[in-house]
């Protein structure tokens, strides 16, 4: 008889992620992600014992995605690519945005603490070239540009909007052009 397959903490993450992206992180239990490997619940209690633990462990799976995907830019216009990343994100993988944008990971924390993060200090440079500013007017616009971009990424994640690629470039590209002049001014 050949040995049973060794299910491992990376596999269940990874079945976790999908049962996530497709039904949301509600649906993560015990019960589903076996379902999805092919195999009984005990592997899955063996690697994460709460899962509350699955449930961190997909968050921090889907946040790498999510950088991974918004950073991957192909334009000539790196800051217009990455918003437009962030509002196709939340069109196509609904399920991961809410868990990243809307859940209570971000509770008691203000603006200013999420967009002045350390991780994001590559899109600050961006904006610096991009725009020709220095850093602290740049994470100003970063905080305008950011509202904007995040509204409409959550709309389209929320309702059942139609995506239209090109308005929402279109509108992007107008915020970014006011922010940028404002920024300059002051």
């Amino acid at each position: 008889m050949p040995p049973k397959p060794r299910i491992t903490r990376e596999m269940i993450v990874e079945a976790a992620f999908e049962v996530t992206r497709e039904q949301g992180i509600g649906q993560v239990n015990a019960r589903t992600v076996s379902e999805r490997l092919g195999c009984s619940t005990q592997p899955v209690m063996y690697h994460f014992r709460h899962i509350g633990d699955m449930k961190r462990a997909v968050y921090q799976r889907a946040d790498a995605y999510h950088t991974e995907y918004i950073t991957d830019v192909r334009g000539g216009n790196h800051l217009l690519e990455i918003g437009l990343n962030y509002i196709r994100f939340a069109h196509a993988e609904k399920q991961l945005f809410r868990l990243l944008f809307q859940s209570n990971e971000f509770a008691g924390k203000n603006l200013a603490e999420l967009t002045d993060a350390e991780e994001l200090a590559p899109v600050i440079g961006v904006l610096c070239s991009a725009a020709d500013i220095k850093a602290e007017q740049a994470r100003a616009a970063f905080r305008m540009l950011f509202l904007f971009v995040h509204g409409y990424a959550s709309m389209l994640a929320n309702n059942e909007l139609n995506y239209d690629e090109s308005a929402v470039a279109e509108d992007l590209t107008r915020v970014l052009t006011g922010v940028i002049c404002a920024t300059k001014e002051k």
